[in-house]
């Protein structure tokens, strides 16, 4: 079983419960456990600064996929919630955004996929959710917690939790 991080974004519709529906979607359809979900927090856009701020949160799975096939399956979530790669700008509005960020100490890159995410340690978007469930953990060489103390955290906010 390998160990997988996932980045969840959204600012169109119910994105909470549009979280809460995709780790479900996730967990089934790759086989997976849930092993931690972060809080979900508002964060300004990023990009493409003309939009709605963004709710973002970050799980860890328990997966017997590998890589190619875990992204897959998030993409299918992705489409599921609405999400056209195709019809979109980029940085732009969106449902749901799933990345892959991290999967064991895996070093990859294809053409689909490169692991760990390559703009992880520039996303304050992503870092923060992702301090909550493994401060310590080691992605690329660069501790989850080092990472974030480099960038700007400025505008992002914890939610209260749904219940």
């Amino acid at each position: 079983m390998a160990s997988a991080i996932i980045a969840l974004g959204g600012n169109v519709g119910d994105v909470r419960t549009t979280f809460r529906q995709a780790i479900s979607d996730i967990c089934s359809m790759a086989q997976a456990a849930p092993l931690a979900r972060s809080s979900d927090y508002s964060t300004p856009p990023w990009g493409d600064e003309d939009q709605a701020p963004f709710i973002n949160a970050c799980i860890e799975i328990e997966t017997k996929l590998d890589p190619q096939a875990l992204l897959s399956v998030l993409q299918k979530v992705e489409q599921k919630f609405g999400r056209t790669r195709t019809k979109e700008r980029r940085w732009g509005p969106r449902t749901l955004d799933l990345d892959l960020i991290a999967y064991d100490d895996v070093s990859l890159q294809t053409p689909e996929l490169t692991l760990p995410h390559p703009r992880l340690f520039e996303r304050a978007f992503v870092l923060v959710p992702l301090a909550d469930i493994a401060p310590d953990r080691m992605i690329g060489g660069i501790r989850v917690r080092d990472g974030l103390a480099s960038v700007s955290t400025q505008g992002i906010d914890r939610l209260p939790d749904t219940g």
